[in-house]
């Protein structure tokens, strides 16, 4: 049951250099990995976030219940939704995500990873299928920029969550295409799908609905796995912000304008959605709101609400869209 966190409290951050990535050092480890490719300039950009290959564990196949059915749930609990044309819409509960991180699964006949971060709060949504290939995707232990580098099982390619895209091995450079998906409160999902789906609880021995990163998201520095450059604008590193394409929208400026048009997209703030990293039961988290992207036409837009830091990490000239 060790998370990064727990990693960071052993170590308090003074063994950075020894568990920096090192090909030789983690061949036996990722034994099909071809190391010699990589788009990393630099492997002191990757770290060891305590536990190894599969310390945490993904999930595949996972088992849903009726929505109507879900008793353990707190209303403001944050899921993360996936509707998807022919198929019932699914919820996919952070309380689970937080301790497995990707979810494997199947939606209307598309494979798909349901994917969470709760260092860089980043969940996202992809389409496994990589060059007529269907990838199975675990958590590789290794962290860069704070963000979770999965691998997938085929190929034990590296791929960096936050970017969809592989950073070592034979799919360098290779990128996943991210789907139309958000998160939002519980409630907002089982009163707009009454006839939904929830994922079921998983058979693994956590403590679900428990946040094991209490308080992190009211820090004033990620923890010592980030040693980049923070944001820019006095925006507090741990600040959400809503990104589409390469451009980043403070959370703080939509919830005080609830809607804003811009860059061809509609993005809406709605308060009522618990933040996941916050109190120690997640359903009490303060509340950080529910963000939708939009385009022209309505339709949901492929987005990600991270942190600041972790957005100019990936981003570094990314457009910060400050409003006036």
């Amino acid at each position: 049951m060790r998370l990064y966190l727990t990693a960071m409290i052993v170590t308090l951050g003074l063994w950075s250099q020894e568990l920096r990535a090192d090909p030789n050092f983690w061949q036996h480890e990722f034994p099909k990995t071809d190391f010699s490719q990589t788009s990393v300039p630099n492997w002191n950009e990757i770290l060891s976030g305590g536990p190894g290959r599969d310390g945490i564990p993904a999930l595949s196949s996972p088992g849903f219940i009726p929505a109507v059915d879900e008793v353990r749930l707190g209303a403001r609990e944050p899921v993360i939704t996936l509707e998807m044309e022919g198929e019932v819409p699914r919820a996919y509960p952070i309380r689970y995500l937080t301790w497995h991180e990707i979810v494997n699964d199947t939606v209307a006949g598309v494979p798909v990873a349901v994917t969470f971060c709760p260092l860089c709060n980043s969940g996202l949504v992809f389409d496994r299928r990589v060059a007529g290939q269907v990838l199975t995707f675990g958590v590789s232990g290794k962290l860069r920029n704070s963000d979770m580098v999965m691998y997938d099982r085929e190929t034990e390619s590296w791929w960096q969550q936050a970017i969809g895209t592989g950073i070592v091995g034979v799919h360098t450079g290779a990128e996943l295409t991210q789907l139309p998906a958000w998160m939002e409160s519980w409630s907002e999902f089982a009163r707009r799908n009454p006839n939904g789906l929830v994922m079921d609880e998983p058979g693994a021995n956590r403590s679900y609905g428990r946040n094991p990163y209490v308080s992190y998201d009211s820090r004033n520095r990620p923890y010592p796995f980030f040693n980049g450059e923070l944001p820019p604008h006095g925006i507090p590193a741990l600040a959400r912000v809503v990104r589409v394409g390469d451009k980043a929208w403070p959370v703080s400026r939509l919830a005080e304008e609830g809607e804003v048009s811009e860059a061809g997209v509609t993005i809406s703030w709605a308060g009522g959605q618990a933040s996941a990293l916050d109190a120690a039961r997640i359903a009490n988290g303060r509340d950080v709101g529910t963000i939708r992207v939009r385009d022209g036409a309505g339709k949901d837009v492929p987005h990600d609400v991270l942190f600041a830091f972790a957005y100019h990490a990936f981003w570094p000239n990314g457009t910060w869209m400050l409003g006036k």
